[in-house]
């Protein structure tokens, strides 16, 4: 029998730096199994610039954890064993595991070089301010811990486009370019160009570098076990890169391992065109319609939510949209911070994990609560996702006729006994909405999963029911019998 697919990013950014991420991943396996959990996003699983490198600051792809580099052997989550125990733990739960990849850049050298650049400006990458001179910058990573073990590859300034600090001149405020070099064309036309993100920018026009990450990549996969990939910072990296990379790959691998790339652009035109340039080898997350929570969050009744899909990727191209409320760059204090307000957080869910299109991914922090910033878990999150499990299928019918109370139906599949589910949404006062559940359901008793309406609604022998939900909340109406089999143990 097949299920509905639901993704958790297993991480946030503040998470302790005591090395036991990997082991509290593989003790949490078999509960998320049972709540309906098939996917999890790990975080990046290499060495990066110190100990409390949450994953981006990328130092050494081939060091799991395994290797004295950086001043410490484990990373903040752990050691490589303890890695590949908690990817096994999922598999035996029967959940695949995504992995965090960040090729973009590169950070914490080994050696200096002096190398010849030019300097553009930060916020305009086309506009050269200097001529040629000498910088000194951070470009050689030997990774003399490791010894060569699994890739005698070392990096220098020739693998890298660019870095943003001169250790000759301290100036801030500048991009240097090394001579020779040129920034990709097809990347995110912000700044003019956003190929430069941070650190020793990766150069992905050249073939060495190209076949290194290639190996690399295969290398990482068979060794792990992983089961796909989450692309960090794709607007930053050449479109024709990933395209090529990820057809390579998967030819060798002789499977076609799937991809989500993380393009952050509010501008579903920017969303489409780099899926149609990459040859929808990968899909993308939602970020247009995260931004439509936040607003809609801020707005409250002020909010149309009859506009929530609108200019989405899940509208627009539902089998490429992963979709999700929040994600550890969206945290408050994170360079994107744009948290979805707690009263929220449910009526989100519900439009991500209860309906047909996407492929839902629930952020850890709004799961188990975020003590570190104060942040409350998602009431009845747990719930929202067994419910995914056992009743999101079937036919949907969207009731979006009210700029302040919305709904819709699914109404469900033999495949699936007894599933088939009414939503009602509202983000001012008490309402209800009259709706077709189907004559297959006709006599059968609902009742509000979450407890906001008491009252059981009995489908009519027409097939409609009246369902509601109260003020500022969301109300999910399931067949009366499957009350027991939503019951969450954390």
């Amino acid at each position: 029998m097949s299920v509905n697919r639901t993704m958790m990013q297993y991480f946030e950014w503040y998470l302790p730096n005591d090395g036991l991420w990997w082991k509290r991943c593989a003790a949490k396996a078999e509960n998320l199994n049972g709540i309906g959990i098939t996917d999890v996003w790990l975080p990046p699983a290499y060495k990066g610039t110190s100990q409390e490198d949450v994953g981006y600051g990328v130092y050494d792809m081939y060091d799991l954890g395994e290797f004295d580099q950086k001043g410490t052997v484990r990373t903040k989550y752990g050691t490589r064993e303890e890695y590949l125990e908690a990817i096994r733990a999922f598999h035996d739960n029967d959940i695949r595991v995504f992995a965090d990849i960040v090729l973009n850049h590169r950070m914490g050298a080994d050696e200096a070089e002096d190398v010849v650049a030019v300097s553009d400006l930060e916020e305009d990458r086309n506009k050269q301010v200097d001529d040629a001179h000498v910088v000194r910058v951070w470009s050689k990573f030997t990774f003399p811990g490791r010894k060569g073990k699994y890739s005698t590859f070392t990096w220098d300034h020739t693998h890298f486009s660019g870095t943003d600090y001169d250790d000759l001149s301290k100036d801030e405020g500048l991009v240097y370019r090394f001579a020779g070099k040129t920034w990709q064309k097809d990347t995110d036309p912000e700044k003019g160009n956003f190929d430069y993100l941070m650190g020793m920018n990766v150069d992905m026009s050249n073939p060495v570098v190209k076949e290194e990450i290639r190996k690399w990549l295969l290398w990482y996969i068979r060794e792990t076990g992983i089961d796909g990939l989450r692309l960090d910072a794709v607007k930053h990296i050449s479109f024709q890169f990933y395209k090529e990379l990820l057809q390579q790959v998967r030819t060798e691998l002789g499977s076609n391992i799937p991809a989500v790339g993380e393009y952050w652009n509010t501008d579903l035109g920017r969303l489409l065109y780099y899926l149609d340039a990459v040859n929808q080898e990968m899909s993308l997350f939602d970020v247009a319609l995260h931004y439509n929570f936040f607003n809609a969050s801020q707005a409250g009744r002020d909010y149309d939510l009859r506009q929530i899909f609108d200019n989405t990727l899940v509208r627009e191209r539902p089998e490429s949209a992963v979709t999700f409320v929040d994600n550890h760059d969206t945290q408050y204090g994170q360079s994107l911070q744009s948290f979805v307000s707690d009263w929220f957080k449910p009526l989100a869910y519900a439009m991500i994990l209860l309906r047909e299109s996407g492929i839902p991914c629930v952020f850890y922090s709004d799961y188990y609560g975020n003590p570190v910033k104060d942040r409350p878990l998602v009431p009845d999150l747990g719930k929202m996702i067994k419910i995914r499990r056992g009743y999101a299928y079937g036919e949907q019918e969207d009731y979006f006729d009210d700029p302040h109370l919305i709904g819709w139906v699914r109404r469900g599949e033999e495949e699936h006994p007894d599933s088939g589910l009414a939503v009602v949404i509202s983000n001012t006062d008490d309402g209800q909405i009259r709706m077709l559940m189907g004559k297959q359901h006709a006599g059968i008793s609902f009742r509000d999963a979450l407890g906001n309406c008491p009252d059981p609604v009995v489908i009519d022998e027409e097939g409609y029911g009246t369902f509601g939900t109260t003020g500022g909340n969301v109300s999910i109406w399931i067949h009366e019998v499957g009350f027991e089999y939503i019951v969450v143990t954390e």
